[in-house]
């Protein structure tokens, strides 16, 4: 099976990614809802944190790791990887691989929590493979407390991702990657905002199609996946709002499962 977490709902994106791009797979998805947002936490509490999500689903069954929180990527991926020995994906470089390859990218603009922003690792990627690129990033970490929320068309939501993208549409950018997997959501609404000639780079469709080749390419261990189609979702807290916004986000959303940590 492939496994997914995140720290919270919004990381579903990446599943319905997932589903999309390989629907025969069986999935199943972590959700950390009682210990979100990971954005705000220092890097060694998100290791742990992204160590015992990863343990939580191997033992469900997974055989590949996609560790769909940006967060976790940024900080996490290098000890995850260490201490599993097994395919792991995770969301930014990807992303990254779509900027570059592009010729159109030469102004991009970087959204994420303050933890992804902070770590530098898209400045790091972007400029190790085109220095001649020119990288600006903006810190947004009240999107992913209005995502779990269930702002997604608010005015109160809409101000504050003005606000934030402010900065970006002064520097002119013509590329912007949406840095976080709750960011999706409210892609709408950050495309209006930042205007229709950027092109925006949603790091969970450009991840889904990274796994789906490795696993074209890999068929030894895509032989070994199950392939029934079923999804599990499983949440470490669950409440009628996140069932209502997990089910927003993916049909099959439905029935959450609790896993008590």
């Amino acid at each position: 099976m492939i496994g997914i977490f995140d720290s919270g709902i919004g990381g579903l994106t990446v599943a319905r990614a997932l589903i999309k791009c390989l629907p025969e797979y069986d999935i199943l998805y972590f959700g950390d809802t009682a210990r979100t947002p990971y954005g705000t936490k220092s890097p060694e509490t998100v290791i742990q944190y992204a160590i015992e999500d990863a343990k939580i689903l191997i033992e469900k069954g997974a055989q590949i790791l996609v560790v769909g929180c940006n967060t976790a990527s940024s900080v996490a991926t290098e000890k995850l990887r260490e201490s599993f020995d097994m395919p792991i994906f995770e969301v930014i470089s990807p992303a990254v691989h779509e900027v570059v390859s592009n010729n159109r990218g030469k102004r991009v603009g970087i959204i994420g929590t303050r933890a992804t922003v902070n770590s530098n690792v898209y400045q790091d990627k972007i400029k190790a493979a085109r220095p001649d690129i020119k990288v600006f990033t903006a810190p947004c970490p009240l999107l992913v407390p209005l995502v779990e929320e269930g702002w997604l068309n608010r005015g109160e939501t809409r101000k504050i991702v003005k606000r934030y993208l402010y900065p970006l549409k002064l520097k002119q950018i013509d590329t912007l990657i949406l840095g976080c997997t709750h960011y999706p959501l409210l892609k709408e609404i950050i495309q209006a905002k930042i205007g229709k000639r950027v092109k925006i780079i949603d790091s969970s469709e450009t991840l889904s199609g990274t796994v789906k080749n490795f696993l074209a390419g890999n068929t030894h261990i895509a032989n070994r996946l199950s392939k029934k189609g079923t999804h599990r979702i499983f949440v470490s807290d669950i409440t009628n709002h996140i069932q209502k916004l997990a089910s927003t986000i993916l049909k099959d959303a439905n029935k959450l499962e609790h896993i008590k940590l």
